[in-house]
């Protein structure tokens, strides 16, 4: 018998009872806003390397053909493979979704597997968002419960990104309580994904949500087939908890569930660039204004941040690549200086630019008490600027742009959504204007189908 009190359980059963009507309307507009996002930084992925050859292996071991859409190729295959192929490619250009609390990125593990699943099962666009509704709702609660220390060697994407997506399927599945928490089980058990990548500036960030989504749909369609799971994956003495975290908390797991919706506290990023980098970014951005700085009044910039980021970007002392450079504190703060913009342009002329490297130099991370202790909840930007001139100069921001408090507008999501839509030719203006508007009426779709013409 299930035991229906415990935290996985409560979990599973609000998952797998969600309907449309439970959830606010100004949660579901979001949830369009967010998909939309999430589709342009698929199509900004699509033409890089590693997720090419994420292609040529799914095109290597999945079907020919099938229900579901392969953004990157227009092609069609099985949902686990256009699953695989479509987040990885919407985690490349660092432009996709991040909940601050989880420091978990939902949109890249969450909308692949339920377009996929949606397609192949003739499902509506009703459907669709209530069932990214409940992934964002379970995914970012686990990642809380996780904690810091979790994030400190995990990639959260990479492990609650795996649930997330199993329940996003599920809940296309029709999967009852009990089934959903199989799937829960089958898919924390295959979580994974670890930080040692950013050493050697290797490809794996984008396996870990390429696999999340895989794995997700993995164990929601076995647990529709009656393959159980651990029916305590997150809280049970061998559970994720136990072993991902040294800091777990289960109450985190059900935090008002029903009433506080996660999905709706889920920043957009405006940078190109790691999370951990934005607040630094949006500092410095606000001093040079404020104070009529150029970059080549800058002689020392002293970035105080959390601790998280110390973790992450800690590690990217000397950036060989583009990806890379995205989680150096020193490189973005070098092109908002140089260029007043951190985006995909800018990173692409970073690897190699003595300008860049020169200023990246100049800056440094300090641990600050204020900013760790207000992370991951709210991600304070402090920044001291000293001058070639001899002056010292502060700037701080405490809402970076993209967050819920200083979000984008829908006009904001478009213009993003054409700028990344059409990088590097994956699609073209008339493609991306027409998919704004496919998204914008997805409520009213009696059947989720192609996004996008075949080529």
């Amino acid at each position: 018998m299930t035991d229906n009190s415990s935290p996985s359980a409560v979990l599973a059963a609000f998952a797998a009872n969600l309907r449309y009507e439970d959830i606010p309307a100004p949660v579901l507009r979001r949830a369009e806003d967010l998909l939309l996002d999430c589709l342009g930084s698929i199509l900004a992925g699509a033409n890089t390397r590693p997720i090419q050859a994420i292609e040529r292996f799914a095109r290597a071991m999945g079907p020919a053909e099938g229900g579901a859409e392969v953004l990157v190729s227009r092609r069609q295959t099985s949902p686990l493979f256009a699953a695989m192929v479509n987040a990885g490619a919407a985690h490349v250009v660092e432009q996709d979704d991040v909940h601050n609390g989880s420091v978990f990125h939902p949109a890249a593990v969450v909308f692949p597997p339920a377009l996929a699943v949606a397609q192949a099962l003739g499902k509506s666009g009703k459907d669709l968002l209530v069932a990214s509704v409940a992934g964002y709702e379970v995914g970012i609660r686990v990642g809380e419960f996780l904690g810091r220390s979790h994030y400190k060697i995990f990639h959260t994407t990479g492990t609650a990104g795996t649930l997330a997506a199993a329940v996003t399927v599920g809940r296309l599945l029709d999967l009852d309580a009990d089934q959903m928490l199989h799937a829960l089980g089958s898919a924390g058990t295959q979580a994974a994904g670890l930080w040692e990548f950013l050493r050697d500036a290797a490809d794996s960030k984008q396996l870990h949500t390429a696999k999340a989504a895989a794995d997700g749909i993995t164990a929601a369609y076995l647990a529709r087939e009656g393959f159980t799971g651990a029916r305590h994956i997150l809280e049970g003495p061998q559970g994720m908890g136990a072993g991902m975290s040294t800091d777990a908390n289960p109450a985190r797991l059900t935090d008002r569930l029903g009433e506080r919706w996660a999905l709706a506290e889920t920043s957009f990023k405006y940078h190109a660039s790691c999370r951990h980098t934005h607040p630094a970014a949006d500092a410095l951005q606000l001093a040079m204004r404020e104070h009529g700085l150029r970059a080549a009044d800058i002689a020392e910039v002293i970035t105080h941040v959390h601790q998280g980021a110390i973790d992450v970007l800690g590690p990217v002392v000397d950036p060989k690549t583009v990806h890379q450079s995205k989680f150096s504190m020193g490189t973005v703060l070098a092109l908002i200086a140089l260029k007043s913009h951190a985006g995909l342009a800018e990173f692409d002329a970073a690897p190699g630019d003595a300008e860049v490297a020169a200023l990246r130099e100049k800056v440094r991370m300090e641990l600050d008490a204020e900013v760790d202790s207000a992370y991951p909840e709210r991600w304070i930007g402090k920044v001291t600027v000293r001058t070639t001139d001899g002056r010292t100069l502060h700037a701080r921001v405490d809402e970076p742009k993209g967050d819920p408090g200083n979000t984008l507008s829908r006009a904001e999501i478009e213009e993003k959504t054409l700028r990344l839509g059409v990088y590097a030719q994956a699609a073209s203006e008339a493609e991306v204007r027409e998919l704004i508007q496919t998204i914008w009426g997805l409520e009213q779709q009696s059947r989720v189908d192609r996004l996008l013409p075949a080529r």
